[in-house]
């Protein structure tokens, strides 16, 4: 499981003109699972992101999570985080997950940030999506499960 994680001021995801998720502060997430990936790296996933320290305290350290700062979550389902492009010049996406495990397994790690107390909104899995985003800082990192 491969998430990128923004830190934003705000974002929003539209689906042909209909804005279908948005958010004030806290992260957008860009999700992508392959194959491999089953529950155990989802909850690994989920545990990370909602505790990962990446809000600043009041010396300017990051130091406090989305949860922490009362932030939200913006999660967007992106397949194509798992395209290689290693040979040629057009990415092959072999490692993605079929559609219907990466949907699943998508919506079970929405719904443990849920779980955990945090407001999710999403993207429409398998849509072409307009994201829209204020990086806040900015402050981008790639976390990968099993790594």
């Amino acid at each position: 499981m491969r998430v990128v994680v923004q830190r934003s001021k705000e974002a929003s995801v539209s689906v042909e003109g209909e804005t279908v998720g948005a958010i004030r502060h806290g992260l957008v997430l860009l999700v992508g699972l392959t194959h491999e990936d089953g529950k155990e790296e989802v909850r690994w996933m989920a545990d990370k992101v909602a505790g990962l320290r990446i809000f600043e305290d009041e010396g300017g350290k990051m130091n406090h999570s989305v949860l922490d700062v009362g932030g939200d979550i913006l999660s967007v389902s992106q397949f194509t985080l798992y395209g290689d492009c290693r040979k040629g010049r057009r990415p092959n996406f072999m490692a993605a997950a079929r559609p219907e495990q990466a949907e699943e397994l998508y919506d079970y790690f929405n719904g443990l940030l849920r779980e955990i107390g945090l407001k999710v909104e999403t993207g429409r899995f398998g849509a072409m999506m307009d994201v829209s985003l204020v990086n806040d800082g900015p402050v981008t990192l790639i976390l990968e499960s099993g790594a």
